[in-house]
């Protein structure tokens, strides 16, 4: 059986969707899949389920959605493997499942490995092990369930891993001198997350190893304009240090240009005139 919560909820087994249709059930499982194989109080799942309005039924009615949700798994495992998915344990219930069955663990798996490999300076691998955990994001998490004030807790620590993770990828991508192959994703990067100046860093970067320095120094303004804009901030002084250095870097070009000797007179004609 698989768990996927990395995108919209899925409950997969022998490769047929198997996704609880019920709103309510659909926020239990989601909020028993983020705490898999740890104990979720019954409160806790009250305070998902209806914040501080809670009806004076919550704890029969939240029962119930236990009740719906080991129904829907037993009409693929059988009863008793769905009471031992979703277990009764006080104070509330569990849900048991192996790492290997939920998405969320297998990207923390994949990703414990990137940060061995990266402290081991084995990049390669790193970059490896970070595409393979992006790999299994599929969408927004928990896309079509209407998520309460605990998930909505959760949603956000989730974020953070995820740039985290691409922030790990791209780090070690990078380190491996994979500039050009990078320009088209930190694009993509400092789309989805404009206000990230580290994305922006890496994107100007990029441009500027690849040798596109006039595009790296377009880069540089365009999240300049976008910081004072959104923020009324200037960029960070390590963005500003990295204009800089590229600016400095120019100059040195085009005044090395300036003083390349130029061939005395007749010098040209006489090298290439034809060898009799």
């Amino acid at each position: 059986m698989e768990f996927r919560l990395l995108g919209p909820l899925e409950v997969i087994h022998d490769r047929q969707l198997c996704t609880p249709h019920a709103p309510k059930v659909k926020k239990v499982l989601a909020l028993l899949l983020l705490r898999a194989n740890q104990v979720v109080s019954l409160d806790t799942l009250i305070e998902e389920l209806w914040g501080d309005q809670s009806p004076q039924t919550a704890i029969t009615t939240t029962q119930t959605y236990i009740y719906h949700l080991r129904r829907s798994l037993t009409r693929v495992v059988g009863p008793e493997k769905a009471e031992e998915i979703v277990r009764t344990a006080a104070p509330g219930y569990v849900l048991s499942v192996a790492d290997h069955e939920v998405d969320i663990k297998q990207f923390d798996t994949l990703i414990a490995r990137a940060k061995v490999s990266a402290t081991a300076q084995d990049f390669r691998a790193t970059a490896q092990y970070a595409k393979e955990a992006l790999a299994l994001w599929t969408g927004t998490p928990l896309a079509g369930v209407d998520c309460g004030n605990v998930l909505r807790g959760y949603l956000v620590n989730l974020e953070e891993r995820h740039i985290a993770a691409l922030e790990l990828r791209v780090s070690a991508e990078m380190k491996l001198g994979n500039y050009r192959e990078m320009i088209a994703d930190l694009r993509s990067l400092v789309t989805v997350h404009p206000l990230n100046e580290w994305f922006h860093g890496q994107l100007i970067v990029a441009l500027n190893k690849a040798g596109r320095r006039s595009e790296a120094l377009h880069a540089y303004q365009n999240v300049r304009e976008l910081l004072r804009r959104e923020l009324g901030l200037e960029p960070s002084a390590e963005l500003w240090q990295l204009h800089q250095e590229i600016l400095a870097a120019d100059s040195r070009a085009r005044s090395s240009h300036r003083r390349l000797p130029v061939p005395p007179r007749g010098v040209v004609g006489r090298a290439s005139a034809p060898v009799h």
